[in-house]
């Protein structure tokens, strides 16, 4: 009696042990079928975006230009030196000055004509056009992104000085109606409180030298 007690015991531990294998495999089919599931809605996934909507987009920006239903106009493209981009069907679109959401309302109108209903999505995915640069005696020179109302103050803290920097003599370059000014930035006055005029609101294609 206690052998065939024992014979069931060892069946039903079989059992178990089946059931719990097919149990296991049912669930690595089912992430496997979920994979390429997840992978295709990762591909319609939009990229996001690095500026905010009142961002005005500029040459060397990179935009992201969906459109509704329409994958073959659907394109990270570059903004030209010239300001504007290269799209299917409108060839040319003048995309420099202009926000996302203005862009994207003139896509749209310009697609009307071959397309029922387009609906356009632009997404700015790097800023390239807001840049200012340091030159001189300074730890980092060269390109150095603008983010809203950086002073040169804070771009200097950035930057940072080397031993020989001569604080007193740091001027800024900027084009002002199509010709160059020099613009004067004591940074000793500057953090003492003093000269607080001279810690302006950078542009983008400001130069700030150290000598």
């Amino acid at each position: 009696m206690k052998r065939k007690i024992g014979i069931v015991m060892a069946l039903s531990t079989v059992a178990l042990l089946i059931e719990a294998s097919a149990q296991s495999s049912g669930t690595e089919k089912d992430k496997a079928k979920s994979a390429p599931a997840a992978q295709a809605q990762c591909t319609q996934c939009e990229p996001g975006s690095v500026a905010g909507p009142s961002y005005v987009i500029g040459a060397d920006d990179t935009l992201h230009i969906s459109v509704w239903k329409e994958p073959d106009l659907t394109a990270t493209l570059p903004v030209r030196p010239d300001g504007k981009i290269s799209m299917p069907l409108l060839d040319d679109v003048q995309a420099a000055g202009l926000t996302p959401m203005q862009l994207a309302a003139a896509m749209t109108e310009k697609l009307k004509k071959y397309i029922a209903d387009p609906r356009v999505t632009v997404v700015v995915t790097a800023m390239n056009s807001q840049r200012i640069f340091v030159l001189g005696e300074v730890l980092h020179t060269g390109a150095m992104p603008l983010t809203p109302n950086m002073t040169v103050l804070q771009a200097l803290a950035s930057a940072g000085f080397t031993q020989f920097a001569n604080t007193k003599g740091i001027y800024i370059l900027r084009i002002m109606n199509g010709k160059q000014q020099k613009l004067p930035f004591n940074y000793k006055q500057v953090v003492k409180g003093e000269a607080i005029d001279e810690n302006i609101v950078l542009k983008p294609g400001d130069t700030i030298v150290v000598p």
